[in-house]
C-alpha cells in the first residue's frame, strides 16, 4: 500500500449535502476521518450511509458543501487511490470469471493503458487472496461460491488495488458467521497497518472490535465518537427504534423515482 502522511485528515467534509433529483439523501454533514482509522458508519436503511461512501469515492457529486479526500476533491485523486466495495446485492454475479480474475481486476486502475500485467501485479493479487483466506479457491468461478466467499473475493479485489482509502458498504450483510469474523479481522489488520477504512453497517454488535470510532447517520450526522461513547449515548438505539416503529423511509418528502433508482433509499 502507498505510504500515508500522519498530518491532516484522510477525509474532511463540511456542511455536505448530496441530492438525488429533489430528494436530499445527505444533509449538512460535517465530519473528519483520521489517517489509519477504522471508522464505522451506522444508521438505518435510507440514512445516507451508501450516499456518503459513494460521494467520498467520487461516484456522486455534492450539491453543496466541501469535501476533501486525502487533501483533494475525490475525482482529482489518481486512479486506484480509493477502493470501493458495494453492497452484495448491487453486484452482478452472472459473468464468467474466477476468483483470481475478479481480484486481478483490482489492479486495472493502477495500470496505464500501455502497461502489461507484471510481477508486482501478480504478487498483489496473490497477497490479497491469501489475506482473505481464499487461496484454495483462486481458480473457482465466482458464480459457484457462497455469498460469504463472493464477498471476500470482492474485498480481496479492493485490497489488491493497493488503495490509500478503503470503503466497504454493508460488507457483512447476508454472510455467514465465519465470513463476518474473517472480515472483522481483515478490517482491523488493514487499519492497524496504516490503511484508512470506512465501513457502513446497520449492526452494533462487537463494534469496539471493528472500529476506532463510530459515525451515527440519519441523513444528518447525529454522533461521532468512540464506539463506547456512541453506544452509551443511546443515539443509534433511538433512531433504530424510530425506524422500527415508523418505517425506514423518511416522511418529510413525497416519494419519487429516486427511491427505485438508488439502493440507498429503501422501503
Amino acid at each position: 500500500m502507498m505510504g500515508q502522511s500522519d498530518k491532516g485528515e484522510a477525509v474532511v467534509a463540511r456542511d455536505l449535502t448530496v441530492r438525488y433529483e429533489d430528494f436530499a439523501a445527505l444533509v449538512g454533514a460535517t465530519l473528519t476521518v483520521h489517517y489509519g482509522e477504522s471508522l464505522g458508519i451506522v444508521g438505518p436503511n435510507g440514512s445516507g450511509k451508501s450516499t456518503l461512501l459513494k460521494t467520498i469515492a467520487g461516484l456522486l457529486l455534492p450539491a453543496t458543501g466541501e469535501l476533501r479526500v486525502l487533501g483533494l476533491a475525490p475525482r482529482g485523486l489518481p486512479p486506484g487511490t480509493i477502493a470501493y466495495v458495494p453492497q452484495v446485492e448491487a453486484v452482478d454475479w452472472s459473468f464468467p470469471a474466477t476468483v483470481w480474475d475478479v481480484v486481478a481486476m483490482g489492479r486495472f486502475a493502477r495500470l496505464r493503458f500501455w502497461e502489461r500485467f507484471g510481477p508486482h501485479d501478480r504478487q498483489a493479487v496473490t497477497r490479497a487472496i491469501e489475506m482473505v483466506a481464499m487461496t484454495a479457491l483462486a481458480s473457482r468461478p465466482i458464480a459457484h461460491l457462497s455469498g460469504g466467499q463472493q464477498q471476500r473475493a470482492f474485498v480481496a479485489r479492493a485490497i489488491a488495488q493497493e488503495p490509500r482509502l478503503l470503503l466497504l458498504d454493508e460488507p457483512t450483510t447476508g454472510v455467514d458467521a465465519a465470513t463476518e469474523e474473517a472480515l472483522r479481522d481483515i478490517v482491523r489488520r488493514l487499519s492497524e497497518g496504516g490503511l484508512t477504512v470506512l465501513t457502513a453497517t446497520h449492526d452494533l454488535d462487537r463494534v469496539e472490535e471493528w472500529f476506532d470510532r463510530l459515525l451515527v447517520l440519519d441523513r444528518r450526522v447525529l454522533a461521532l465518537g468512540t464506539p463506547r461513547e456512541v453506544v452509551a449515548s443511546g443515539t443509534y438505539s433511538a433512531i433504530r427504534e424510530h425506524t422500527h416503529t415508523h418505517g425506514h423511509l423518511r416522511h418529510d418528502h413525497e416519494p419519487h423515482a429516486a427511491h427505485a433508482a438508488h439502493p440507498e433509499i429503501k422501503a
